[in-house]
């Protein structure tokens, strides 16, 4: 199946970048020291390679939290908290230092773009399953990682009508991850219980706060978080949006059914889990994370591509293609109930099947398009083409 037509296919050469990223933490502490570090990359190294390689530190990082916290809720050794700190921090200076090599080699390129953000959103899975295991977070890592996702999708979305991604002074791909690896480092100190403390007794200036003084320290941080972070970021991308549409004339109808497969996408997941008689996030929040985290990677792909082809704004269906393993899931869940709490397939093998369908799902995108990209615009993901003068 092709995913780019003759129209796409111009809308590449056309296309240029255009990102505006407002933080004065970017700007005076870590860009002087990426516009250091690139330099240690010969010039032969292809930005694409370098994208891989920070992304392949999260990988690692994740399968840690796997080996010494199976279930996310026991406290992996500090070694390893450091190492989830560490793999962190590694991976925002190879995710920021890609495109200074693609500047410094003239390779930029929308294949570039779509695969650093390709790579970004699959991070958010691999990123909350080493904080989960860090935090001792269990079934509540998979909430981090919606609160990661959700502004993740929302900023694509209006990168995608606005034509410009803008990152406040305050943003995630700076200051947010550089503070979810200093929380690794701190927790490499005090020990990963930390955080299944009280909130009040964890930090005992703050333990006159009504409501929140007396839930579990990680919990208190996912409030935080959405009140001071996802809420205020959706807000905000919606309202750019609907200035872009009002000005243009569109619907913001068509607008908001681009949203239409993320949200349905974590709704199948709750629904599914809800009538698990397994507790499948509990129990498996691995395996869930990384399902659905593909399946995401999988619509934010398809989003960008749709924006560097210049496709008509509105629902894509093919997107929907990641949620067709959700009914089955489901009903298989509910003939639980109709057979004294045993579903008809072992939900093991129903979850290792989610993650089986949206693993090859993105494989088959990712290389399709990168195949199409490659021919259309006569270049190679891994390997630097020198442009003809």
């Amino acid at each position: 199946m092709g995913y780019i037509g003759a129209h796409g296919i111009s809308a590449l050469h056309r296309y240029k970048y255009s990102g505006v990223d407002h933080s004065y933490v970017a700007k005076y502490v870590l860009q002087p020291f990426w516009t250091r570090f690139v330099k240690i990359f010969p010039l032969w190294v292809p930005p694409n390679m370098i994208t891989l390689t920070g992304f392949i530190f999260l990988v690692t990082s994740a399968l840690l939290g796997y080996i010494y916290s199976p279930r996310l809720d026991s406290a992996p050794p500090r070694w390893v908290l450091f190492a989830h700190g560490m793999l962190l921090f590694l991976y925002q200076t190879f995710d920021a230092v890609d495109g200074k090599q693609a500047r410094r080699t003239n390779s930029s390129s929308p294949l570039g773009e779509l695969f650093d953000h390709g790579c970004d959103a699959l991070a958010c899975a691999f990123e909350a399953l080493a904080f989960g295991s860090t935090a001792m977070c269990g079934r509540d890592s998979f909430w981090f990682w919606v609160l990661s996702a959700v502004p993740f999708f929302g900023a694509t979305w209006e990168h995608y009508f606005t034509n410009t991604l803008i990152l406040p002074v305050i943003n995630g791909p700076t200051e947010g991850l550089m503070l979810i690896y200093l929380c690794h480092f701190f927790t490499a100190i005090v020990g990963a219980e930390w955080w299944v403390q009280r909130f009040g007794s964890s930090i005992p200036l703050l333990n006159w706060v009504p409501l929140i003084n007396e839930i579990q320290t990680y919990r208190a941080v996912l409030y935080m978080m959405l009140l001071f972070g996802a809420v205020p970021t959706v807000y905000f991308n919606v309202s750019n949006v609907y200035k872009v549409v009002q000005a243009r004339n569109g619907s913001m109808l068509l607008a908001l059914a681009m949203l239409y497969p993320f949200v349905v996408l974590m709704g199948g997941v709750l629904v599914w889990d809800y009538l698990s008689p397994s507790d499948l996030i509990g129990n498996y929040p691995h395996l869930v994370v990384l399902g659905t985290g593909l399946a995401f990677g999988f619509l934010v792909g398809r989003m960008i591509l749709a924006h560097l082809c210049d496709e008509p704004k509105g629902l894509k269906t093919n997107m929907c293609m990641s949620l067709m393993y959700l009914p089955f899931a489901i009903a298989n869940a509910l003939t639980a109930k109709l057979n004294d709490g045993v579903p008809l397939v072992d939900e093991v093998w129903v979850l290792l099947g989610y993650c089986v369908f949206t693993a090859v799902l993105y494989l088959h995108f990712a290389s399709s398009v990168i195949n199409e990209i490659t021919t259309a615009l006569g270049i190679n993901c891994f390997r630097i083409t020198r442009k003809e003068a």
